[in-house]
């Protein structure tokens, strides 16, 4: 009798063991396909896991691990103290230029070695040209208009830089969520990879339109773009107390510049920018006439890749290198 009773709970850890064991090979197997670092979703996963800490100021969400090096993508990230990738930087100059671009990934340079992004092309041109100028990078992944503005104002004020230039991306407007993922998604790579597959399934379904999109973002109305405009804003009124020159570029959304669609968005942005004391400088001319693979980082991620950011350094050097 206590066999048939048992039954039940043998078939029952049976079940859930090689339920286990099953999950564990196909977690296995998904890490050493993924070993290849081509998968842009797992690479932004390891990205948020090896060089992203949870922030204390809401707002920001999460920050750079300070301190930290990571190989992804193929192409390694380094973060110091500040949080800014690259070298450690040294006490400020007096009268010399020091230059703090903010932004998204886009600035970071994702998928970009570090001596191939914009702002080291920036800081090799004005070196050539015998011009002292530091150049710091504070791009971000996963930050908008609100936390890049937020992140200096909290954290950067006291890298005094004589100017910043803020690297805006047609979707800095949209509003983030705090993030952090179900337990699943923070540790298993195979869940990262079916969520992935689930998004996608549902973007084929519903087929976004990334130009309505855009339009319902840039509505002046809309609570991204209020949030945006203030936190320009803001900045614009603490450069003017502490005479900093503002600069706002423009940086295109690369993923269809051959039928570009949202130059709309430019427009809006260069008006803003007057609005508030920015200096503008628009990067598509810069940046079209090229196929995707050409300026993409690889096949399924538009992000720039070196040639791209070495255009956009070329696009920004003759204009900001004037603004004295």
């Amino acid at each position: 009798m206590s066999q048939i009773k048992q039954s039940p709970i043998i078939g029952a850890v049976i079940l859930v063991t090689s339920t286990v064991l099953a999950l564990c090979l196909a977690e296995a197997l998904v890490r050493i396909k993924n070993s290849s670092m081509s998968n842009y979703d797992i690479e932004m996963w390891r990205y948020a896991r090896e060089l992203k800490v949870p922030s204390t100021n809401p707002v920001l969400g999460h920050e750079h691990k300070k301190g930290s090096s990571a190989v992804l993508q193929s192409v390694k990230i380094r973060i110091n103290d500040l949080g800014l990738r690259g070298d450690e930087i040294s006490q400020k100059q007096q009268g010399k230029r020091r230059i703090l671009f903010l932004g998204s990934s886009v600035t970071l340079g994702w998928g970009v070695n570090e001596e191939e992004t914009m702002t080291e092309n920036l800081t090799q041109i004005f070196q050539n040209n015998g011009q002292g100028v530091e150049i710091l990078n504070a791009g971000i992944g996963n930050y908008n208009t609100v936390r890049y503005v937020e992140r200096y104002l909290d954290h950067l004020v006291t890298v005094e830089p004589s100017d910043i230039a803020i690297h805006f991306f047609p979707n800095d407007t949209e509003v983030l969520s705090a993030g952090g993922g179900n337990i699943l998604l923070r540790h298993s790579q195979l869940a990262v990879t079916l969520w992935s597959a689930s998004n996608q399934l549902r973007a084929a379904i519903n087929t976004p339109n990334m130009l309505h999109h855009y339009q319902e973002l840039y509505r002046e109305d809309s609570h991204g773009f209020q949030a945006m405009r203030d936190s320009l804003a803001i900045l614009a009124n603490h450069a003017t107390h502490n005479n900093i020159r503002l600069y706002l570029i423009m940086c295109p959304d690369i993923q269809s510049l051959e039928d570009y669609r949202y130059t709309f968005v430019h427009e809006t942005m260069k008006t803003l920018a007057a609005e508030l004391g920015y200096e503008y400088l628009d990067l598509l001319p810069s940046l079209q006439g090229f196929a995707p693979e050409q300026i993409w980082v690889m096949p399924g991620d538009p992000h720039p890749n070196a040639f791209a950011h070495k255009l956009m350094a070329e696009s920004i050097y003759p204009w900001i290198s004037e603004i004295e």
